[in-house]
């Protein structure tokens, strides 16, 4: 058979043709397949605001491209989302204390979606993304810090120092105790915001448990004399782990307690837990803070890593982390003993760990795991407001007993070596004699107006040296 030049050339160019269409068949099927795996939806937004940060959480079907716009005159963030379409509308205004005054969104260019927020003053813009986890999916986070709250960087000293159970207080303080301080107590509460922490089978929230236990402990420890608990977290926005530390820092924290709920896959695990940082994580700590511009702050103690060679700001670093850890297990097991008389405990002891709240070079620092919320039991325990105030008197119990042993030369606490029951028969001038100490100096210690005592009333006995 003959096959002309004719024939061969029309069977290529049909070849060719069919070639060219299924690898235009093909494309479309890719582009059809990229543009889907591409496109994404808002579902929501959720907003917190904290004293120095409102966060925004974006809800959304999956990772996108975005850019972030600070513009002025008026001030406004512009968050352009790529690709990006919107299942649900957004709100148009942010709830409570926050530096956001409106939110507005469009459409933009056809396919992608602008969200404005006018703000109320500046601010500094910081976004991520986050992929599934828990309860959540991919999502968007945007940090506005500002500078509404500077938190307090000294100490004040206490110009009158009270206690429930004393008479009325008198409105001057002796010169010698004015200089004294209170001891400062951080009490963190765990997770907050967009952060649930872990979640039991009843869907009860950590950060929602430890928030009232820490709350409890607040107001326990304000009761106490010479005490000033500060909390970190006040209210249910997010605190990033590293900024815990800070904000202790700066307030000069003489103890850290961060308050926590366990939960494990184990759902027969119960019992409270007290954690202080475990050796390895501390070396590592220090590494960290030799290697970054940390090493320019000041220890609580007054001394500068900045202008010392390498060896000794080791050295004084690895002095200042071990007599922390020193007083942290020490305040660790004060208060695990107390909790103990509480319920169960996990373990007999206090354990080691590298949680990232725990790694302050110069404040002793304690995480108190409450319970297991994974645990049903346990679970309906912590959400019960009479054992959160158990757990919250045992932490208490065990801080105060602690600083009654280990108080800070300079505080107010120092100044006092006995705690004193009026019973019947006792008089002001005989307990001054049987502690071999002024009646005057009882009464300012004592924020008496006069001699007067009570049968069962508490009274402090300050310290020989200064009577």
């Amino acid at each position: 058979m003959t096959i002309s030049k004719r024939t061969v050339k029309i069977n290529n160019h049909t070849r060719f043709t069919k070639f060219i269409a299924s690898i235009g068949v093909v494309l479309c099927l890719a582009v059809s397949v990229l543009a889907n795996v591409q496109a994404a939806q808002i579902d929501g937004l959720r907003v917190w605001s904290s004293p120095n940060n409102t966060r925004l959480v974006f809800d959304i079907s999956a990772p996108v491209k975005y850019q972030i716009l600070r513009l002025s005159n008026p001030d406004r963030i512009v968050v352009d989302l790529n690709n990006t379409t919107l299942s649900r509308a957004l709100p148009d205004r942010a709830p409570g204390n926050s530096v956001i005054s409106g939110i507005r969104s469009s459409v933009r260019n056809g396919q992608d979606y602008r969200v404005v927020l006018d703000v109320n003053s500046q601010v500094k813009p910081k976004g991520f993304l986050l992929k599934p986890t828990g309860l959540y999916g991919h999502r968007l986070v945007l940090d506005l810090e500002n500078d509404l709250v500077s938190p307090s960087t000294t100490r004040t000293p206490v110009q009158t120092a009270t206690f429930k159970q004393s008479l009325p207080p008198t409105q001057v303080t002796p010169e010698k105790y004015s200089e004294k301080r209170d001891i400062i107590v951080a009490i963190d509460a765990g997770h907050g915001g967009d952060d649930p922490g872990a979640v039991g089978r009843k869907g009860t929230r950590e950060k929602d448990v430890v928030l009232a236990i820490a709350r409890k402990l607040e107001k326990l420890l304000q009761n106490e004399y010479g005490i000033k608990p500060v909390m970190i977290r006040q209210g249910d926005y997010y605190v990033s782990l590293r900024g815990r530390i800070r904000q202790a820092r700066k307030l000069k924290a003489d103890l850290f307690v961060s308050v926590h709920a366990d939960a494990v896959k184990n759902r027969k695990a119960h019992g409270a837990s007290v954690f202080v940082l475990s050796q390895r994580a501390a070396t590592n700590e220090a590494t960290r803070w030799l290697e970054t511009t940390q090493n320019n702050t000041d220890l609580l103690g007054g001394v500068s890593l900045d202008d010392k060679d390498d060896v000794l700001a080791s050295v004084l670093l690895d002095l200042s982390q071990s007599a922390t850890l020193v007083a942290s297990v020490e305040v660790g097991a004060s208060v695990l003993n107390n909790l103990k008389t509480v319920g169960n405990v996990h373990k007999g002891w206090v354990e080691r760990a590298g949680f990232v709240v725990l790694k302050s070079p110069d404040i002793p620092s304690i995480l108190v795991e409450t319970g297991f919320i994974s645990n049903r039991s346990e679970e309906k325990k912590l959400k019960n407001k009479k054992y959160q105030t158990k757990i919250a008197k045992a932490i208490h119990q065990g801080v105060n007993q602690y600083f009654r042993k280990y108080p800070p030369p300079d505080s107010l606490l120092a100044a006092i070596t006995d705690f004193h029951e009026i019973k019947q028969g006792d008089t002001l001038r005989g307990i001054a004699k049987h502690y071999n100490v002024s009646v005057a100096d009882l009464r300012h210690v004592n924020s008496l107006n006069n001699s007067n005592i009570v049968v069962g009333q508490i009274i402090r006995i300050p310290t020989h040296e200064d009577s």
